[in-house]
């Protein structure tokens, strides 16, 4: 088996790590935050498809992404899918002027509370 999926996990722990740094300091940059959580959690979703060699696209879309993994396995369905999918808007939406949306303070403490569940979820699942 490919470690690849080691490789994910790493790209998504810094993701995330990078969201908290921004949120710990004075006047955060919300869409920052939101982007880098947003690309954690696609992340985490692909090393456990990974893991699982089930194939994927390139894709930003948590939705598609997650209905995957739950075609892999159904204990995904326990995942806040609604909140999940809320943050693929993130991946495009904060990164370009031309579709500059900022998110608030509680958007971005909300966007880190979700990637952090994906990520106990999916290690928890890889016994990582």
């Amino acid at each position: 088996m490919s470690k690849t999926y080691i490789n994910w996990v790493k790209k998504a722990n810094n993701d995330l790590k990078t969201a908290k740094d921004e949120l710990a300091t004075e006047n955060p940059a919300t869409d920052t935050i939101c982007f880098h959580c947003q690309q954690a959690v696609e992340k985490f979703l692909k090393a456990f498809l990974t893991f699982h060699d089930k194939p994927f696209r390139k894709t930003h879309n948590l939705a598609e992404l997650l209905y995957l993994c739950i075609e892999v396995d159904r204990d995904f369905e326990n995942l806040p899918i609604e909140k999940i999918d809320r943050l693929t808007e993130y991946s495009i939406e904060v990164r370009y002027p031309e579709e500059f949306y900022e998110p608030s303070l509680e958007e971005a403490e909300e966007a880190i509370r979700i990637a952090e569940r994906v990520k106990e979820f999916v290690l928890e699942k890889l016994k990582l």
